[in-house]
């Protein structure tokens, strides 16, 4: 159960373990409130995996929390697995006393809304077995005093991965990713791929890019995605007479094709749980420069395999990478590096493992 399978990286991560663990020793349904968010369904349902959405009415349909417990009671499935705070407090009040429930949680609890933080806290120890994405995200899940310690429920931290195979590097990648960009040989190519939300650092990130084109002429911003604040994005972007250095590329299912045509990836977030848009940017052996927050510092050493900097900083983020363009060799070098943890870490057979055997112990199997 996520909140909705746009392409954001919680709806990417669910995907890609419900298709590995699906027809393996389980049949797995991914159901989701926002019908409108509905990117990664067709991917869902070619692999098999049935896929329901609850919010029929495509908008604030307050009935998706009724039609959750009818599907959760009427299906009676061995076990639940939640992804998003709010549907998880309505599945732990409706599911059957006895099925296992596991929930993954993806951003820090100091985030959410009091009233989304304090429902999560008074139900959370209905949960079985519970994942956090990071040791950051881990360590903001606080037992309320009132709680028993022995009914709060086993906490692990497992790092999420990546569909491998989607991996694309190489000079044939690279010319490839560059032509389908319009970038010609001297354009300098930085690129952002993130929900164009206030977390993300998106106005940072072009208060940077002003700095940078003032005296590089043919650098280029590849923004990818959508959001709420992409129409005032762009209209800064008009207002500062960007135009000819910003792209907006919106929703792509070819993000990884597109990777290698960069020369820099910069991921400037306020906050974060683990995000793979960076460790797909790692993978595709880019440079990256990313804020150092949140679950990001265990992604990246900074130094070796990429490069950290203070969140909300622009002058530092412009300085940094303007270093790195001025640097081929030292791009090459954090790129090599940062492909080398990727293949080391990033692997998302790894954490599908995990959550299959966890399952099987729930189950009894």
């Amino acid at each position: 159960m996520i909140k909705g399978l746009g392409r954001g990286g919680a709806e990417r991560l669910v995907t890609l373990a419900a298709r590995r663990l699906h027809g393996r020793s389980l049949t797995v349904d991914v159901a989701y409130l926002l019908s409108s968010k509905d990117a990664l369904v067709d991917e869902l349902e070619r692999a098999g995996v049935g896929v329901g959405g609850l919010d029929h009415r495509r908008s604030g349909d307050p009935r998706w929390a009724w039609r959750l417990a009818k599907l959760v009671r009427r299906r009676g499935y061995d076990l639940v697995h939640t992804h998003s705070p709010v549907p998880a407090v309505v599945v732990r009040a409706a599911i059957r006393a006895g099925t296992p429930l596991v929930h993954t949680e993806h951003n820090v609890w100091n985030r959410f809304r009091a009233p989304t933080r304090l429902a999560n806290a008074a139900t959370f120890a209905r949960n079985d077995h519970v994942f956090a994405v990071s040791s950051g995200v881990a360590a903001s899940i606080r037992r309320p005093q009132w709680a028993p310690a022995r009914d709060w429920p086993p906490l692990e931290v497992v790092h999420h991965g990546i569909d491998e195979q989607a991996v694309r590097r190489g000079a044939q990648a690279r010319a490839q990713a560059r032509a389908e960009l319009g970038a010609a040989d001297g354009d300098e190519v930085v690129g952002h791929v993130a929900t164009f939300t206030p977390k993300k650092g998106h106005h940072g990130l072009l208060t940077a890019v002003a700095r940078l084109v003032a005296t590089r002429l043919r650098l280029r911003l590849v923004l990818i995605g959508l959001g709420p604040l992409e129409d005032e994005l762009r209209q800064r972007v008009r207002a500062e007479g960007l135009d000819a250095h910003v792209m907006f590329l919106g929703v792509r299912d070819d993000v990884q094709a597109l990777l290698p045509g960069l020369d820099v990836f910069t991921l400037p977030s306020h906050h974060e749980g683990y995000p793979i848009s960076l460790l797909e940017a790692m993978a595709a052996g880019l440079a990256c420069v990313a804020s150092d927050v949140g679950g990001i510092p265990e992604a990246v050493t900074d130094g070796h395999d990429g490069l950290l900097v203070p969140p909300g900083q622009p002058e530092t983020l412009a300085t940094t990478i303007d270093g790195l363009l001025d640097d081929a060799d030292r791009r090459v070098a954090l790129g090599e590096a940062a492909a080398a943890t990727a293949q080391r870490r990033f692997s998302i057979a790894a954490a599908v493992e995990r959550h299959e055997r966890v399952y099987g112990e729930l189950l009894g199997r």
